[in-house]
């Protein structure tokens, strides 16, 4: 601290509270007379966007955080956030806004495919993982959004009322892990938690997590989450990002010379970002990054692998034997044009992407693997799939398929003033004659041509549509064009930008070849499915169902998908269904197919993964992280709209599988729940009151992995705690045959609730050993004194 004391005596209080603020979008100030560079921020949970969003400076895509949590394994999480690390610094990041650790309270949250679970246990120990390997790097990770950001309707001005022991139990539980486990840094969340906002909010960010805790690192602001100067300052805030609506800067000096900011506190804030300064190179000698570099296309199919949960294998169906196929039928809009990663901040721009189909067809090169769209729930035109030129001011890149998108810097590094519009082009030749459908897509004022004439002129957003409507609900504007296959055809599509808003671009040049109605797709796909020996159907959420910027207000999947699902079920009793959804979605069909696999929003390498899984060269890994419900209503908590600007978390602590205990309700499939190709037999159990000691033996005919669940709960009824709750967890492999022991840690905390402080319950305990929460193998009681 001493280097630190030194530069802060070297600032005066403008150089000292410019340190406090963004500069821009995602960066804070260089001071470089005392040696300062700019700290650079960028999203990331599952990839590093950088200072832009630029398409001409790729991302690796990992898959979805519920993916990695669906693996329950930190381990694997630490090689996760070692890649993302890496990715950092190629890219000149010094802080991840990531990992997210909101619970997932309601399925019908929009964004719980970028939160980990709806258990605090599981989501702190795949977020230390995660913060361990991005900091390994001397990167640093920011945990969010603290607390009570479970939802996405009215998040900027939403009250949530929570419990002190549910607050403490439950929702800051994560992230105390990660404080624990040395996170060096915290963003502060939009909503506001018992009366105050998060970003002013004194009691939690600078009694608890400050104070009790004993964090050292920095408590950034959600982007433009500070909207108050003093409240802000004086209630823990460090960092308020970004420039653009900053209730910091002149206004933050003129408050602390009239008194009513102590500059003490301003001093307390420059020292932790100084601190945050050494620890990732920005200020001295840069951070040394890790020596052996990880390969990001490996990394991304592993974690996708491992993540796939398999839920239902009726009669070995999987995996499948290739050579046994001749005829294999895949089918769905998201086969073909996977979704790989969730819609808002967790969207990056991949170096490419495989899909389910290209994974297939790939790994079954002998094989007849035909395609079939089903049913399309997209309510926009997936982006035409050719190379596509773009020109924004002088500089020029290529992309495919033909979207652009950015936030923050422009590509090539072009200053944001000298920038009034972009251009794509492109020449297709058509496959097939008929009527194609183009679309434009976006927000700023378009000109689409087509072999010269121009098809679509207009302006897709009226004026004064607010930014976060621009950026989450773009608009839509198709045209038809008659063409021949064969013959080149050139496509131009101009777009005149929102002026002031050159830093933020997100256009699509869509296509949809000549195809039937929906009765005649669905036709086709059952036609197809009858005749193969297999038929694999690709489901899923779209991205105006399940992102960022709003809730779900349906569990169904969207458009006809179920009734595709159910009519090539009964075409082929060999129908395994995929799906591609970040969080839980109903499935009617489920008692009706063959096999069911839950691959989430797998990333890049997910169609590669997926083939590997299918075909038994991996075996499904995942086990679930949440509950999923055979109907909306049996739910214990479901909706999520505000009353008088108020969410009220009554449940307390039975939250998640908690609260489908105190129910009594059956879910479709439980926490925890997923299947191998391989069994496993629970031999013995051993428990203390620090660890249980689980034996068990793969008794299957090939190589496996488990993930050995302990819960525990009370031996007696009690009414004020659940009936069970996880307390540890552990993954084994093992050979057949082959006995294995695994030695499973229990902190005090397993038997503790909050009550004005941690206390300790004392009495008998049930001690679980499971495959699942409702798959008990093993027992064993304990007493606590």
């Amino acid at each position: 601290m001493a280097d630190v004391e030194h530069l802060l005596g070297e600032l005066d209080l403008a150089e000292k509270v410019s340190l406090l603020a963004g500069q821009d979008f995602w960066s804070l100030p260089a001071i470089e007379r005392i040696g300062l560079r700019s700290l650079v921020m960028s999203d990331g949970p599952i990839g590093v966007r950088g200072i832009g969003w630029a398409p001409d400076d790729p991302s690796v895509a990992l898959p979805s955080p519920t993916a990695l949590a669906a693996a329950w394994d930190p381990e694997l999480a630490e090689t996760a956030g070692l890649l993302l690390g890496q990715e950092a610094r190629r890219k000149g990041v010094h802080v991840l806004l990531g990992p997210t650790v909101n619970l997932q309270r309601t399925p019908l949250g929009g964004r719980h495919f970028e939160c980990y679970s709806e258990d605090p246990l599981l989501s702190g120990e795949i977020a230390v993982g995660f913060v361990r390997g991005v900091q390994r790097h001397g990167v640093g990770t920011t945990v969010k959004h603290l607390v009570g950001n479970d939802f996405e309707t009215d998040r900027m001005e939403v009250d949530v009322r929570i419990g002190e022991r549910a607050l403490r139990e439950i929702y800051l539980a994560p992230f105390e892990r990660v404080v624990e486990a040395g996170g060096w840094g915290v963003m502060s969340a939009y909503n506001g938690v018992n009366g105050s906002p998060m970003a002013a909010n004194g009691r939690l960010q600078d009694e608890v997590l400050k104070g009790e805790w004993g964090f050292d690192g920095v408590v950034v602001s959600d982007w433009r989450a500070a909207r108050s100067t003093v409240g802000s300052a004086l209630g823990g805030l460090d960092i308020a990002m970004p420039q653009l609506e900053n209730p910091w800067g002149e206004k933050l000096i003129a408050a602390v010379k009239a008194g009513e900011v102590p500059e003490e506190a301003i001093n307390q804030k420059v020292r932790r970002v100084l601190l945050l300064a050494l620890r990732v190179g920005a200020l001295g000698t840069e951070a040394a990054p890790e020596e052996d570099e990880l390969d990001g296309e490996q990394v991304a199919h592993e974690v996708a692998a491992r993540s796939f949960v398999l839920v239902r294998n009726e009669n070995w169906t999987l995996p499948l034997e290739p050579a046994g196929l001749t005829k294999v039928a895949v089918i769905g809009a998201l086969a073909m044009d996977a979704r790989v990663l969730g819609g808002g901040s967790a969207q990056v721009s991949p170096p490419h992407t495989v899909s389910p189909l290209d994974g297939l067809r790939r790994a079954l090169s002998g094989v007849d693997v035909e395609y079939a769209v089903g049913a399309d729930p997209r309510p926009f035109l997936p982006a035409l799939h050719s190379p596509t030129r773009v020109t924004i001011g002088t500089h020029e890149f290529e992309v495919e398929p033909a979207a652009v998108r950015w936030i923050g810097s422009l590509p090539g590094g072009l200053p944001m003033e000298s920038v009034d519009g972009l251009r794509l082009e492109t020449t297709v030749t058509p496959a097939e004659s008929g009527e194609h459908t183009f679309a434009v897509s976006g927000f700023g004022t378009f000109r689409l041509k087509i072999n010269g004439e121009v098809r679509y002129e207009g302006t897709l957003h009226p004026p004064g549509t607010g930014r976060a409507d621009l950026l989450l609900s773009p608009r839509e504007q198709r045209v038809t064009a008659v063409l021949r296959a064969g013959e080149p055809v050139s496509i131009v599509l101009e777009q005149t930008i929102v002026p002031g808003l050159a830093h933020s671009v997100a256009t699509t040049l869509g296509h949809r070849p000549p195809s039937p109605d929906e009765d005649g797709l669905i036709a086709e796909a059952v036609a197809l499915a009858a005749e193969s020996d297999v038929a694999v159907v690709v489901v899923g959420t779209t991205e105006q169902v399940e992102s960022e910027g709003f809730d779900r207000t349906s569990l169904a999947l969207p458009g006809r998908q179920d009734e595709l699902v159910a009519r090539v079920a009964a075409a082929n009793p060999r129908t395994i269904v995929v799906v591609n959804a970040g969080s839980p979605v109903l499935m009617p069909w489920a008692g009706e197919v063959a096999a069911t696999l839950l691959t989430w929003f797998p990333g890049q390498e997910g169609g590669a993964a997926l083939a590997d899984v299918l075909l038994g060269a991996a075996e499904p890994g995942g086990r679930l992280p949440t509950t999923w419900p055979r109907r909306e209503k049996d739910c214990p908590v479901l909706e999520i709209t505000p009353r008088d600007g108020v969410v009220a978390y009554d449940e307390g602590v039975f939250v998640g599988y908690r609260g489908w205990l105190r129910a009594g309700q059956k879910p479709l499939y439980a926490f925890g729940h997923g299947l191998g190709y391989t069994t496993w037999h629970y031999d013995e159990i051993a428990v203390t009151a620090t660890e249980a000691v689980v034996t068990l033996t793969n008794a299957g005919g090939r190589a496996g992995r488990e993930v050995v669940q302990v819960y525990v709960g009370p031996a007696g009824a009690d009414r004020d705690r659940p009936e069970r709750w996880l307390a540890g967890f552990a993954n084994v492999s093992a050979h057949p045959d082959e006995t294995v022991t695994v030695r499973i840690p229990l902190p005090p905390r397993t038997w503790q609730i909050w009550d004005d402080g941690w206390t300790t319950v004392p009495g008998d305990y049930r001690v679980i050993a499971a495959h699942a929460l409702d798959d008990e193998r093993l027992e064993s009681t304990v007493t606590i004194s």
